[in-house]
């Protein structure tokens, strides 16, 4: 018996980072949206914890118990008094350190398929409490769709969205660290006031209304001025996308993946194509936006 967990990737429309606490973390306003990027994970009965990945980039990915989806598995397993002795295997397709909360969208998938697995009976109150315990983005990729996360962002708001919004993702040629991105944040925010972030009323209007052009106009992030201090390339990434007639174009999250947001799927497309021509990134997704949270896959039909 096994249970597979296909989870999304996400991408932030805003973000807003505070000053740093006293524990280190920033108190956000993070406006997700989950795109249709997944990954898949499978939990099956196995004689001890062990963690295998396939897919792009899969050899970056660690298979020890520091894996967001083993910490997942443990923290459900010390809470029920369960040995935590499954195989969990991920099949990558969100771009690994690219800002699209790819390791978090595995912790959630890997929380959810033991859930399953085990006949946990875990309340979606318990679940997001222990997403919130492995990482600030955890919770999201759980949920899907919309949301605003307050405090370190695992803290949620379902946000209503009326239509869906075509975007374009360009992965860069090597990674980001996201602590190290907001250590160049504080760095860069140095002697200066940093206002108590707040979500943007015009943002939050432009998704309930589906406008892709109110949208384009509100989104912002943050941490792009510290990704583009450490990895300058990306400024010509965001440029040949805007360009191409992307109606945006931000880094997603704390990099290096840059997202530009398109008028509708065939525009989305040329700017794909464009991206892929411009030699200023490796390689380039479309999806569409929102996307459903993590969910269990029916099983596969036996002969």
């Amino acid at each position: 018996m096994s249970v597979t967990v296909r989870v999304p990737a996400k991408v932030n429309v805003q973000l807003s980072v505070g000053a740093a606490r006293p524990d280190g973390f920033h108190d956000l306003a993070n406006v997700f949206l989950a795109v249709g990027l997944y990954d898949e994970v499978t939990v099956t009965p196995a004689d001890q914890l062990r963690v295998t990945c396939e897919g792009p980039d899969a050899d970056h990915v660690p298979l020890d118990r520091t894996n967001l989806a083993a910490r997942a598995a443990l923290a459900l397993a010390e809470r029920r008094g369960i040995e935590p002795a499954v195989h969990i295997h991920i099949a990558k397709d969100i771009p690994v350190a690219g800002g699209m909360a790819g390791g978090s969208a595995d912790g959630a998938g890997a929380l959810l398929a033991c859930d399953a697995l085990w006949g946990t009976g875990a309340s979606r109150a318990e679940l997001l409490a222990i997403c919130a315990e492995l990482g600030s983005d955890v919770p999201f990729s759980l949920v899907g769709g919309a949301a605003l996360g307050v405090g370190r962002g695992e803290r949620l708001t379902s946000l209503e969205v009326g239509g869906t919004f075509p975007w374009v993702f360009a992965m860069a040629g090597r990674g980001l660290s996201t602590p190290a991105v907001f250590r160049e944040f504080d760095r860069l925010a140095e002697g200066h006031d940093i206002p108590e972030p707040v979500a943007s009323p015009e943002l939050l209007d432009a998704l309930a209304e589906g406008d892709p052009d109110a949208l384009a106009a509100a989104v912002s992030n943050d941490l792009q001025p510290a990704a583009l201090s450490l990895f300058p390339e990306l400024s010509g990434t965001l440029a040949a996308g805007r360009a191409a007639g992307a109606l945006t174009a931000l880094v997603s999250g704390s990099g290096p993946t840059t997202a530009f947001l398109a008028r509708d799927p065939e525009s989305a497309s040329k700017i794909a194509d464009a991206l892929r021509a411009s030699g200023t990134c490796r390689t380039v997704r479309t999806a569409t936006a929102p996307a459903p949270g993590a969910t269990v896959l029916p099983a596969p039909a036996t002969a």
